[in-house]
C-alpha cells in the first residue's frame, strides 16, 4: 500500500515506465513487488492490468534471503473508476491508490481531490462522464 512505501524503499528508482497514457487516469494503484530483476517489464499476476513499473539503478541490492528486488508496480483492477465510473470508487479511492500526476522516480505520490473522486479528469469530461458529489 502507498502509505507503507517509504522513500528509502524507492530510493534506487532510475525511471518509471508507463505502459499507457496515465494522464487520463484519476488514480493508479501502487505496490512494492518482489521481482527477479532491476529492469524490464515484470510479469503481472493480478486481475486487471498493469499500467506501469519502476526501473532500478545499478546500485539497488537484491534481498539476501530471496535474491529479489523490491520494485514499484502500478496497476488497476476491473472495478476501478477508469472502467466503472459509477461503481465502487465513483467517489473515494482504494487505500493503495495515488494520483499518477504526483508520482515520479523516488517520489511515492499521494492522493489528491481528483484521485478521491472530483473534480473529474479531463478525459472523463471529454466523454461526458460526471461523478456524483
Amino acid at each position: 500500500m502507498s502509505s507503507l512505501i517509504t522513500e528509502d524503499e524507492i530510493s534506487h528508482e532510475q525511471e518509471l515506465v508507463w505502459l499507457e497514457d496515465v494522464s487520463s487516469l484519476d488514480y493508479v494503484r501502487q505496490s512494492l513487488d518482489r521481482l527477479a530483476s532491476r529492469r524490464g517489464k515484470p510479469a503481472y499476476h493480478r486481475d486487471g492490468r498493469m499500467v506501469g513499473y519502476a526501473v532500478l539503478g545499478p546500485k539497488a541490492k537484491a534481498s539476501r534471503s530471496s535474491g529479489t528486488f523490491r520494485r514499484r508496480v502500478f496497476w488497476l483492477l476491473p472495478h476501478d473508476r477508469d472502467t466503472d465510473p459509477q461503481g465502487l470508487y465513483a467517489t473515494g479511492a482504494p487505500a493503495e491508490a495515488v494520483d499518477p500526476e504526483t508520482i515520479a522516480p523516488r517520489v511515492k505520490g499521494y492522493k489528491t481531490e481528483r484521485s478521491e473522486g472530483g473534480p473529474p479528469s479531463s478525459a472523463m469530461r471529454e466523454i461526458g462522464t460526471r461523478l456524483p458529489l
